[in-house]
């Protein structure tokens, strides 16, 4: 399982930086200037320059890609229930996540804006979580109907 773990680790470092990535040309297209903005002003001004700025954050984007895919291995523990696995996934994304945006100015630094951030993050959690969901369900069905009635799984 540790293995398994490095393995995802290692692949989740690009895969957290290309997320980061994209989520920068969406904000910026969002944004509507023309221009592309790599970083939050805050952070660039915290580093001194905005290249500075945008290495912490492909850094912080790469151990977060890293941490996520490491502990997706969290989704093999079959002993565990579907829940279990679900709620501890959960609790350390939370705790890889919450840091890397805070840290990143991602967030305001309020109150109001770590709520806004935690309310977030739950919401689109659950989305993931329900479309995983309706897809894995499908599949089984879809494998279910190419069985004989006493092998059915659901």
């Amino acid at each position: 399982m540790l293995r398994l773990a490095v393995k995802r680790g290692f692949s989740g470092v690009p895969l957290g930086i290309f997320i980061s990535y994209i989520i920068t040309v969406i904000i910026s297209v969002a944004i509507g200037d023309g221009y592309y903005h790599p970083v939050v002003p805050a952070l660039a001004d915290q580093f001194g320059s905005e290249i500075n700025a945008v290495v912490f954050q492909a850094v912080m984007a790469g151990f977060q890609g890293a941490a996520a895919g490491a502990a997706s291995v969290i989704w093999n523990l079959e002993r565990w229930s579907l829940a279990k696995q679900g709620g501890i996934y959960f609790i350390v994304l939370a705790a890889i996540t919450f840091p890397t945006a805070y840290l990143a100015h991602w967030i305001q630094r309020t109150a109001a804006g770590v709520l806004l951030y935690i309310a977030g993050f739950v919401v689109i959690y659950v989305i993931i979580c329900t479309i995983n969901y309706v897809v894995w369900r499908a599949q089984i069905k879809k494998i279910n109907s190419k069985m004989p009635q006493k092998l059915m799984i659901l």
